[in-house]
């Protein structure tokens, strides 16, 4: 299809070759030849009248106006998909509709793995996606990349839409060999213990229990830090650490791992953990339908 002199299926490319920079690398995304991914260059250079990507050495840059270019190639695609997959229409025991998902290995824990084991039943040709969160999460959202970002409300975007998935309370956990767990925790069993802590990506992000640790004023004492949740029982088996760990999760490890859990014997906030996503979905029926799911496997 032609707009006003282009072929639209040329964005595609342009969109594809831009990222890439290599004509040999988009060729392999596209499914296509190099000598056509080549000829798809050529007819883009002619219709914008620039050289768009350039060759130093052995390797291709793109020029300052297609710079320029590629966030307006991106929006005019990501409007495309949203129009496609904003349909009304949406049978989740017939859609093929595969959904990227950004969140922790906790939520994957607690609230996507049940989904899976269901749609089976309910979506056997859905497929879902799912990628771990890090700094540039929120960007994908918005750009696109990614369907739905489950964080907890202190680290949503205002810029996004969002919805209620859960609250979660946090505990204390710890090997189920360890002495504290004869009595009931007090204050300075915790803040005396050595803890394994989690930071997230490659930015070491602070989880929503460091924050609210720090409001408090308690510096615990950490003498492990892992990037996932998943990990800690293995960091607390044999050892007298203790971690704080979200409920679901210290429940779901506890039937895996020799560990035990406790009641925090201080108060902070419940996490209400959301679900993002970019403002223009708020139609989309498969969407709409992921959330509803997702709600009803956390519950």
């Amino acid at each position: 299809m032609r707009f006003k002199g282009l072929d639209l299926n040329l964005l595609a490319a342009l969109d594809v070759l831009l990222e890439c920079r290599s004509v040999s690398r988009a060729a392999d995304v596209l499914n296509l030849s190099q000598p056509a991914v080549s000829a798809a260059l050529g007819r883009l250079r002619t219709f914008f009248g620039d050289e768009l990507l350039t060759t130093h050495g052995k390797r291709m840059y793109p020029t300052a106006y297609a710079e320029a270019l590629m966030p307006q190639v991106k929006d005019c695609l990501r409007g495309v998909e949203l129009m496609i997959s904003s349909s009304t229409m949406f049978d989740p025991a017939t859609s093929q509709r595969t959904f990227r998902i950004i969140a922790s290995d906790y939520v994957i824990v607690a609230a996507i793995v049940p989904l899976i084991a269901r749609l089976v039943d309910i979506a056997p040709a859905v497929r879902l996606e799912m990628v771990l969160p890090n700094e540039v999460s929120i960007d994908h959202i918005a750009q696109g990349k990614a369907d739905l970002l489950v964080t907890p409300e202190d680290f949503t975007s205002s810029d996004l839409a969002s919805d209620l998935l859960y609250e979660e309370h946090h505990v204390i956990a710890g090997w189920a060999e360890n002495p504290v767990f004869k009595a009931p925790l007090t204050e300075e069993d915790v803040m005396s213990a050595g803890h394994v802590g989690v930071a997230m990506g490659n930015a070491r992000l602070s989880v929503f229990s460091d924050r609210h640790f720090a409001v408090l004023g308690k510096d615990r004492k950490v003498e492990v830090t892992t990037a996932s949740f998943t990990t800690v029982p293995w960091l607390l088996k044999d050892t007298m650490r203790l971690a704080v760990m979200h409920e679901r999760l210290a429940r779901t490890m506890s039937d895996f791992f020799p560990i035990k859990y406790a009641p925090l014997p201080f108060e902070i906030p419940p996490m209400r953990q959301m679900m993002q996503f970019h403002t223009t979905r708020r139609s989309d029926a498969g969407l709409t339908w992921l959330r509803d799911e997702l709600r009803r496997s956390a519950s």
